[in-house]
């Protein structure tokens, strides 16, 4: 098992792990976009790739995430705003992601080393790397410590998983000093406990936003300001069921964050969080109303908009923006397939709007992109 990026919810959970092999180098394909305001979208995939999952992307236009091919081995990359493309393992991985980048460059992530216990790990500028555990972390497969996300004082968001499976959240200082916490109310089972949210967990004011499941299983919001202090909250309309509730895609330097909430039918709806603790709930047209489908979050930036997915009544999913005064733009990636699973999936967009993700094309093949205004 391995972590995988829910697309809707932006959290890690345990899933299949991926098998295949990918090249080192990049080809970048421009193609128009199909969106409602013009945007260039530039496609990407490694020579060979079976899939090409970019997660974040910094202020200078940087991409970083992982891939891979059909030899099984995964790797992290960086994109520069140039379309070249650095591969990169961290030392006695078996398998690397990036998951957040600051403006400075530097990438924190997770590799997998060969007994598959997790470690995080800070990639500098210049190529060199440094790995990290947090406390209490296990020390078995498919236990261990992620970084997910890093502000650019180059402090380390981040969750570890314990020996009983279940998650803890952690601030990592620049210096190195890790501080563990845990939200009241989490849960201590496996798969319940705190989980930060990834790329955009922690601000440039050291404040973290992300979610908790509770002993029922049912999810809660949360923001930990820098001096530890965690204020819950739930959105108006959540359900109360097991995988229901409120999860927190991100936060910003203002304090505002962002996520989606799951209702009693399980429906899925976008909600924003004001830095005072105003939360006001949306929904983009044309998101299905079923089990599964609806609006999800995804990153919000430093002006307040909101990049993400939503699932229409096919099961499709399709991308958006949503401005901080309420307007949503949507676009698609062209080549995104149109069958159940398949569409154009955001997870990051930078201070100027520049949004990455996936697509998943008609044959189910994950290739990366980059939509500039």
């Amino acid at each position: 098992m391995e972590p995988q990026l829910n697309k809707r919810f932006r959290v890690f959970r345990p899933a299949t792990k991926w098998s295949g092999h990918i090249a080192c180098v990049v080809i970048c394909t421009v193609v128009l976009s199909v969106c409602a305001s013009a945007r260039t979208i530039i496609t990407f995939d490694a020579p060979g790739a079976q899939l090409t999952r970019p997660f974040a992307i910094s202020d200078t236009g940087v991409i970083t995430g992982d891939y891979r091919g059909s030899g099984g081995v995964v790797h992290g990359f960086l994109r520069t705003p140039y379309g070249s493309v650095i591969s990169f393992d961290a030392p006695g991985s078996t398998y690397t992601s990036g998951l957040s980048i600051n403006p400075q460059g530097e990438i924190t992530g997770f590799y997998l080393d060969a007994g598959n216990v997790y470690h995080g790990f800070v990639r500098a500028p210049n190529g060199s790397f440094a790995t990290f555990d947090a406390p209490g972390a296990g020390t078995e497969a498919y236990q261990g410590t992620l970084g997910v996300g890093i502000n650019p004082e180059g402090e380390v968001a981040g969750q570890s998983i314990d020996s009983s499976g279940a998650i803890h959240s952690f601030v990592r200082a620049a210096n190195g000093r890790i501080t563990v916490y845990d939200a009241p109310g989490a849960g201590t089972g496996s798969g319940q406990g705190t989980y930060v949210a990834t790329v955009d967990g922690i601000s440039l004011t050291g404040d973290s936003g992300g979610s908790y499941v509770d002993n029922s299983n049912v999810w809660h919001g949360f923001f930990r300001d820098r001096d530890g202090k965690i204020t819950e909250f739930v959105v108006p309309g959540a359900g109360t069921g097991a995988g229901q509730g409120t999860q927190v895609g991100g936060i910003n330097a203002f304090g505002v964050s962002e996520g989606v909430f799951v209702d009693a039918g399980n429906a899925l709806h976008g909600f924003v969080r004001s830095a005072h603790g105003t939360i006001t709930n949306y929904d983009v047209t044309g998101a299905g109303t079923g089990a599964g489908q609806g609006t999800g979050g995804g990153n919000v930036n430093l002006f307040g908009t909101i990049a993400g997915s939503y699932i229409d009544s096919g099961n499709v999913s399709h991308g958006y923006y949503r401005t901080a005064d309420g307007r949503v733009t949507k676009f698609e990636v062209m080549g995104a397939g149109t069958y159940a699973g398949q569409g154009t999936f955001p997870s990051c967009n930078n201070a100027w709007n520049w949004i990455t993700g996936w697509y998943i094309d008609s044959s189910g093949t994950v290739h990366g992109f980059v939509s500039t205004p």
